[in-house]
């Protein structure tokens, strides 16, 4: 039976693996700015969800909520609001694919050496996390519920004021 299990928490994780990687693949190589912010996006899910199967709740949470919740979304939201009419300027960086892929290739190569080499490479059995999601969810909202209150406001202050200054530019160019 536990080898039934290993076989799809396996499975899983490659299916997670190639959804993050196609993800970010399609982010890079993608020439449509809005489709590549939700290929982005779906990778940032995929790498979440990694770290769910990994028994890494709050980071994973956070990865949805912090990156995909907030991060994609400005980034969608920055790119429809600054758009112009103009056509877009073909890409200078496309002539640089070439050593853009050697350099990648080098960097795997590397990091797969040092993963395989590494001392790190055999399993370690760690004790589960003693904190859950609902003790950290419980700290936030009792003991530094202040400090949490704080930084809403302060986000809340920089959105206005970006908004407030995007509106006094796009007055100032008519």
């Amino acid at each position: 039976m536990q080898g039934w299990n290993r076989f799809k928490m396996t499975i899983s994780f490659l299916l997670l693996a190639a959804i993050t990687i196609i993800g970010t693949a399609a982010a890079m190589t993608l020439k449509n700015l809005v489709h590549c912010v939700l290929a982005l996006s779906l990778g940032l899910v995929g790498l979440a969800a990694l770290y769910l199967q990994l028994g890494a709740q709050f980071v994973g949470f956070t990865q949805i909520l912090v990156y995909v919740g907030a991060v994609a979304i400005l980034a969608a939201f920055a790119i429809m609001m600054t758009r112009s009419a103009d056509p877009t300027a073909s890409n200078a960086a496309a002539s640089f694919r070439a050593s853009g892929a050697l350099i990648a290739v080098l960097v795997f190569a590397v990091l797969a050496w040092a993963t395989i080499s590494g001392t790190s490479a055999q399993p370690i059995f760690t004790a589960a996390p003693e904190g859950s999601v609902g003790q950290v969810g419980a700290a936030l909202m009792h003991r530094f519920v202040l400090p949490l209150e704080v930084i809403g406001l302060l986000l809340t202050a920089a959105l206005i004021g970006a908004g407030i200054l995007a509106m006094d530019e796009h007055r100032g160019t008519r």
